[in-house]
């Protein structure tokens, strides 16, 4: 694996604790009837407001996009480069093998044969042997009519079937819009949209592309695409993190 990649036996341990404290086996139920979960106040404010706090600083990140520029809406984000900033590494590390169990149990429904290893550091060397050595983690900053088009955040021949987005802003205080949209086109049906209230420093873990639905014959594959609406006033800032590294 990329030496920079890699992340601090204390920071992972601190993050650990963190993630530990969560009831998981209600989180993956909610991830197996809804496609996303919310992890309320997975971050401090003291620490969002840090987070934010990073993005004028280039030194942080490896690219910068303008969202209008591609079709991808209207805002910008900038991903990060390695080394992460502890607290993001720390966390990608310690969610990953508590998603990596539902997204081995999704595939074993929905027939798909990839299984993912236990460690975050065993799926991130398989990306990088793949040609896939970009980190995705990225931050995001919308200000008034910017808006998130419907997408799914691939990057690549390797992707893992879940992400998590933290929301770094205060809804009503530092900005109103923004909310996170989860549309699922389901076979033969019209599409499912989830919309996701969330309060700074709440993470919201979703399905990247696909999910298993339990139907009348069986299990059934549905299609996930996620976005944000309209923000109205203020300005908001989210950190999403990604599992899987880009080409």
């Amino acid at each position: 694996m990329n030496a920079h990649a890699k992340v601090a036996a204390s920071v992972v341990k601190a993050a650990e604790e963190r993630v530990a404290a969560y009831d998981w086996p209600a989180l993956a139920a909610e991830l197996d009837g809804f496609g996303c979960a919310v992890m309320e106040k997975l971050l401090t404010p003291q620490e969002c407001r840090q987070l934010a706090g990073l993005y004028p600083h280039e030194e942080h990140f490896r690219s910068h996009i303008h969202m209008a520029r591609h079709g991808f809406g209207k805002g910008e984000y900038r991903y990060f480069r390695y080394p992460l900033p502890d607290l993001i590494g720390g966390l990608r590390t310690a969610l990953y093998p508590r998603l990596a169990e539902v997204a081995n149990l999704w595939n074993e429904r929905m027939g798909i044969a990839t299984r993912y290893p236990e460690t975050h550091a065993a799926f991130l060397e398989q990306c990088h042997a793949a040609g896939q050595v970009r980190p995705t983690p990225l931050l995001l900053q919308y200000v008034p009519g910017d808006f998130n088009c419907l997408h799914q955040d691939l990057y690549g021949d390797l992707a893992f079937p879940l992400q998590v987005a933290v929301l770094l802003s205060e809804p009503s205080e530092d900005f109103t819009g923004g909310e996170f949209a989860l549309t699922e086109q389901r076979p033969r049906m019209q599409s499912r949209v989830e919309v996701v209230p969330l309060r700074q420093g709440d993470a919201v873990s979703f399905a990247v592309h696909n999910r298993p639905v339990q139907g009348t014959k069986g299990n059934y594959r549905v299609n996930l695409r996620h976005g944000v609406s309209r923000l109205r006033s203020g300005m908001r800032h989210t950190v999403g993190i990604i599992f899987h590294d880009a080409k």
